[in-house]
């Protein structure tokens, strides 16, 4: 068994659950953390000796305080942080509420936020670096009609990454961002029939990802092969964006 203890966010389904089962596949502790509790702990039964089940509103301070307590009296201090929970729903910019837009920012941003807040003063304490990895898009590095406040979200979680791995450098703590295209979960499938046909078209490989495909790049970051990365943003698009 490894040392790690890897927090995912969004671990019941998709992307997070693949990222999740990655790590306990590797040995890992893992923290499985969703606002759908039932979701995580199916996660979680994939390795009920190394995934712990919680809850979490990423978008709730005090919920994320609340994750952090009970994860160090639980499984211990994470040296390992990936966000990977997120939301959206595709509309034309014009069609957006203020209710709508804050929902975004609060999840896809603020989240994110929240959680690095809440988790790195613990990783800086424990004095064994660490490793943050963040979900971001392609929507965020490229923009992306009917998801403009999506991509604004993304493209602030970016910054957010690049920011932090500055300020981190010094606690040897590494910040990386993987930014998925098109990937064949549960929020994709939700989407209208015809842009998830014009998307798939759209992508160089003619196909969607799969979620374990976004989850190696995370496990990357997460690696000692990636001890001198820091800053860097990779996309998981099958070619449908080659952004420099």
């Amino acid at each position: 068994m490894n040392n790690n203890i890897a927090l995912v966010t969004g671990a019941g389904s998709g992307i997070g659950r693949a990222i999740a089962l990655a790590f306990a596949a590797q040995g890992d502790q893992v923290v499985a953390a969703d606002l759908d509790l039932l979701a995580a702990e199916t996660t979680a039964k994939e390795y009920p000796e190394l995934i712990t089940a919680l809850p979490v509103d990423i978008a709730d301070r005090v919920q994320v305080d609340a994750l952090r307590d009970r994860t160090h009296a639980e499984v211990g201090v994470p040296n390992i942080i990936v966000n990977a929970a997120g939301w959206d729903r595709t509309d034309q910019f014009l069609n957006a509420t203020t209710e709508f837009a804050e929902k975004v920012v609060a999840i896809n941003y603020l989240g994110p936020v929240h959680i690095a807040s809440s988790f790195l003063p613990g990783i800086i304490e424990a004095g064994n670096g660490g490793r943050v990895i963040n979900l971001a898009s392609d929507a965020g590095r490229v923009g992306s009609a009917g998801e403009s406040i999506y991509a604004g979200a993304k493209g602030g979680v970016i910054a957010l990454t690049k920011s932090l791995a500055r300020e981190m450098a010094r606690y040897q703590i590494n910040i990386n961002c993987v930014c998925p295209g098109p990937t064949d979960t549960p929020l994709f499938q939700a989407q209208p029939e015809k842009l998830k046909e014009a998307l798939a078209k759209a992508i160089p490989f003619r196909r969607l990802a799969r979620p374990e495909e976004v989850a190696a790049p995370v496990l990357f970051f997460a690696s000692e092969s990636a001890s001198f990365i820091t800053g860097q943003v990779i996309s998981v698009s099958g070619g449908l964006t080659m952004a420099g």
